[in-house]
């Protein structure tokens, strides 16, 4: 007889029907489409990618577009995600190391040159500025005369996750949260098919959470966006249909794909029973997923191929609807051109020669997973309820709640890596002393000032004083309660900076110390 983990005798629940539904029907725990991907539409193939200057980067998506990639990713630098131009004294050391230097509108032509923006879905991680960064986005779409209502793509707009497990926040939360809202709002009403906040745990995840605080953490944060948009009289209904999330996907094959269905069906009942959302669409948990990051060795680096392909599977098997999988060299630096196809070829692989698509939701009725997804759907109520005890996310976030759950969740885990209870093949056991020889993405140190002599190129052909006026009312509208995507994209149009219009909104909010 099947058991449970504490190796209990377990059978199917008498109402498992009712708790699972059909594919494509309320509470989605079999997929959010009736076919999924048994009709030929497959999840979307992105690679995450940026680094040192837009030009660079812009050659690697010309060649991953190449090799069958079917959406882009967005890698930026810290200077961008912290809202720094390159030549901020605060940016040195940093500018397109782990991610591409973006600060003006020139940049973002030359990242996306020869790249038609209404024939490709881009998704940019991209949080405190994301407002900035979709502001640019729209404006080269214009330039290229792509109408908005045609560009689909997600920016991740997650700013909540960012105080728990991230840190690349800029702003205190509650004017991070208006200018989260402002996007959505203004998406709403200018870029209809544009997915306006990916809800992250992936980096909470990373951080060392369990999966059920993934999902409850994640939700939790996703209910307070929502709940935030309607403090500004916006619909339940016109914002959660545009909601995506982004998990994390580790080694434990059953129990993430039963993690993505779990979510599925909790977040099924919270946007009906908690938000009263009445579209389908609100009460659909779309998804993203990246295989994780934290689970990547530096030794033995070649089996991270391995372990990158059963993450792969465990998403897909769980039905998740966008994929990136992580190249086998990132725990020592970027992934090279040849890495990155390989783990482009990863998911073609199980995409095109496995059969597995051609299933919808596969484990469905298997003793072992829908005993995981119930008890990673109780486990992860659980914690969302006690987040709502204390006020929700915000509240829970300003407290530190969240913040010591994952750091209590890390320590445990890491303790038992390092008693062998748990095993990690080529660092606790089956470990191989011989030298690794991989070959490693290098940036060349004259990136930095290569791009601070751009950037002053740029400042002396512009019309500074219009720049300068536009930041002004962009500040002006920021000490009021106007909405600021407007004046936003007024000020970038104008070629201010990217860390001209966040000094300025700095100035009027004041910066998040942690």
């Amino acid at each position: 007889m099947p058991t449970d983990d504490a190796g209990r005798p377990v059978d199917l629940p008498a109402d498992l029907e009712a708790r699972l539904g059909a594919p494509g029907a309320f509470p989605y725990t079999r997929g959010v489409h009736e076919r999924m991907y048994a009709d030929g539409r497959l999840w979307t193939m992105r690679q995450y990618a940026g680094f040192a200057t837009a030009e660079e980067t812009n050659a690697r998506y010309r060649h991953l577009l190449a090799q069958g990639v079917t959406g882009l990713s967005v890698a930026f630098d810290l200077p961008t995600q912290l809202g720094l131009d390159p030549d901020d004294a605060r940016a040195s050391g940093e500018v397109g190391r782990v991610g591409v230097s973006i600060a003006t509108v020139d940049d973002v032509a030359a990242l996306f040159d020869g790249i038609p923006l209404a024939d490709v879905t881009t998704s940019m991680t991209i949080n405190a500025p994301a407002a900035m960064l979709l502001a640019l986005y729209t404006l080269e779409a214009e330039r290229q005369g792509a109408p908005l209502a045609a560009l689909g793509g997600t920016v991740q707009n997650d700013v909540l996750k960012e105080y728990v497990a991230r840190g690349t926040y800029i702003f205190p939360p509650a004017p991070s949260l208006r200018l989260t809202v402002d996007l959505m709002r203004w998406c709403a009403e200018h870029v209809p098919r544009w997915n306006t906040i990916s809800v992250s745990g992936y980096h909470m995840r990373e951080a060392g959470s369990t999966a059920a605080q993934e999902v409850a953490f994640t939700l939790a944060d996703a209910v307070a966006y929502v709940r935030a948009a309607q403090a500004v009289g916006l619909d339940v209904d016109r914002v959660a249909p545009r909601l995506s999330f982004f998990f994390a996907c580790h080694g434990d094959v059953f129990e993430e794909a039963a993690k993505f269905r779990a979510a599925r069906r909790l977040w099924a009942h919270l946007a009906r029973d908690v938000l009263r959302a009445r579209d389908p669409r609100s009460q659909m948990l779309r998804f993203h997923t990246q295989t994780g990051g934290s689970t990547l060795t530096a030794q033995q680096p070649l089996v991270n191929v391995v372990r990158t392909a059963y993450q792969a599977l465990a998403a897909v098997l769980g039905g998740t609807q966008s994929l990136h999988t992580n190249a086998y060299d990132e725990a020592l630096g970027l992934p090279t051109a040849e890495s990155a196809t390989l783990a482009l070829r990863t998911q073609q692989v199980l995409a095109f020669e496995t059969g597995i698509p051609s299933a919808v939701d596969p484990l469905a009725g298997s003793v072992h997973v829908e005993a995981l997804t119930d008890r990673l759907e109780a486990e992860a109520r659980a914690w969302f309820d006690r987040i709502e005890e204390r006020g929700g996310a915000v509240a829970a976030i300003e407290a530190g709640y969240l913040q010591e759950a994952i750091e209590e969740a890390a320590y445990a885990f890491q303790k038992d890596v390092e008693s062998g209870a748990r095993v990690v093949v080529g660092v606790n056991r089956f470990v191989d002393d011989a030298p690794v020889d991989v070959p490693v993405q290098a940036i060349d140190p004259q990136v930095e000032p290569s791009r601070r002599s751009a950037l002053a190129r740029f400042r002396a052909a512009r019309d500074g004083a219009a720049a300068s006026d536009a930041v002004a009312r962009l500040v002006a509208a920021a000490r009021g309660d106007a909405p600021l995507m407007e004046p936003l994209r007024d000020a970038l149009h104008a070629r201010a900076t990217l860390g001209e219009v966040a000094d300025g909104l700095r100035a009027v909010w004041g910066e998040h110390r942690g």
